[in-house]
């Protein structure tokens, strides 16, 4: 069974504590990166609405802590996640999630995942 990762991108506040944490946990030089929160906007809907949203993407170097999860543990984004807007688990499970709201991505890494 393959795990993937659902990104609540709607509730994301931007703090990039994903960030952090994952270079921490993989210890990525500079440069490198397992996740980065992107900005998509701002730019304005009508004269009173502008939208903005922080998106966190995974990279080619995110494995989903393959090592952290063997052991029963959360991916550390997901862990460390302040908005709580990451869910890992299996993807037919994360399908059905992301069935029932917009503004979700689900990021499956491939087997072409790349190491630091």
């Amino acid at each position: 069974m393959r795990n993937g990762l659902l990104i609540d991108y709607e509730f994301c506040t931007g703090c990039q504590s994903c960030e952090v944490a994952c270079k921490q946990e993989h210890g990525f030089g500079t440069g490198k990166w397992g996740i980065r929160v992107l900005d998509e906007g701002p730019w304005e809907i009508d004269e009173k609405t502008v939208n903005w949203n922080k998106i966190p993407t995974p990279t080619s170097l995110c494995d989903l802590c393959a090592e952290r999860t063997a052991g029963g543990k959360l991916p550390t984004c997901v862990h460390h996640c302040l908005a709580g807007v990451m869910k890992f688990g299996p993807i037919n499970q994360l399908v059905e999630e992301l069935d029932k709201k917009p503004n979700q991505v689900l990021f499956v890494p491939g087997p072409y995942t790349c190491k630091a």
